[in-house]
């Protein structure tokens, strides 16, 4: 397998502050990698020593092979696109201004300018200056900047941040096109129910240390995370009776609204709980089976890490 990234027992230390302490990931090229933390995790410090922005204190960091120092490197991030949390920007130039002038600092075609604009939704404001811009717009400026050379890496914190759900689902899109075309992509967010569907695997980042990393799949089977089923009875007789015959067969109900019954279900008993609702009668109008999510999996691995 070819590896886009391959850290090797990181550290970072800020004087006395370990911001990152020993982790090791690989990253396969052409997936979508998500990084997941409480705030003062490590994940911006993961981000910036992945990108050359901060040197590691201890082990090793390779972008498709390369070390991340010296003049290889240079040139190599040529072909890195970087979406910061808070992008910088200035308020006098105009959009296309701005994107022409980040395609200078990075040595690619300014003739891409207008067009990625218009892949970002920009196209119709790209003469007006940025400081008219509302906060969504300048997060899509700021991604069609990382878009600049047609990266095959490419870094995005908090991606998503102030867009508008039309906007999100384009920005997803415009990611499977450029995963499809070969583009390795590393994800940062707050937003998990997000996230989820677009990653191929993740780490998962308390403290400074790796405490998890896996697809969503692998890691929710080896904490043994309950689903969570959602029933909807006809009427309040009919949620009551089948609260009480779930209860007695051990599925215990944890909430009741409006004639719903949730209940948690452990992976080792989810193939006895149909037979058991089959035999429930019409009173049972309607089932829904919700199974571990990337949150759940977050805060078990959260609580595990000992974040204090």
């Amino acid at each position: 397998m070819q590896y886009a990234i391959e850290v090797e027992q990181v550290d970072k230390r800020f004087g006395a502050l370990q911001a990152v302490d020993g982790v090791s990931l690989s990253i396969p090229s052409g997936t979508t990698f998500g990084l997941v933390g409480h705030n003062g995790a490590g994940k911006s410090t993961l981000f910036k020593m992945m990108l050359g922005i901060e040197p590691v204190s201890a082990g090793q960091i390779r972008i498709h092979g390369t070390p991340v120092r010296g003049t290889a490197f240079r040139w190599l991030r040529q072909r890195i696109g970087y979406l910061p949390e808070n992008v910088a920007l200035y308020d006098n130039l105009s959009g296309l201004d701005t994107l022409r002038f980040f395609a200078r600092l990075k040595a690619a075609d300014a003739r891409q300018c207008p067009g990625l604009l218009e892949q970002v939704g920009l196209a119709h404001a790209m003469k007006r200056p940025v400081r008219e811009y509302s906060k969504g717009m300048r997060q899509r400026l700021g991604f069609a900047q990382a878009l600049l050379g047609q990266p095959e890496l490419l870094f995005l914190d908090e991606p998503t941040n102030g867009l508008d759900p039309q906007a999100i689902h384009d920005f997803y899109d415009t990611l499977a096109s450029l995963k499809r075309a070969g583009a390795t992509i590393v994800l940062s967010s707050h937003l998990l129910a997000e996230i989820q569907p677009h990653l191929d695997s993740l780490v998962i980042l308390a403290n400074g240390r790796a405490v998890a990393q896996g697809s969503v799949d692998s890691l929710t089977a080896a904490s043994d995370l309950p689903s969570r089923a959602r029933l909807h009875a006809r009427d309040a007789d009919a949620a009551r009776r089948i609260g009480q015959r779930l209860g007695d067969a051990g599925f215990p109900v944890i909430a009741t609204t409006d004639n719903v019954l949730t209940i948690s279900v452990a992976r080792a008993h989810r193939t006895g709980l149909l037979p058991l609702l089959a035999e429930s009668g019409p009173g049972l109008v309607d089932v829904e089976i919700h199974p571990p999510t990337l949150e759940d999996l977050y805060l078990r691995q959260r609580h595990a890490g000992g974040h204090a």
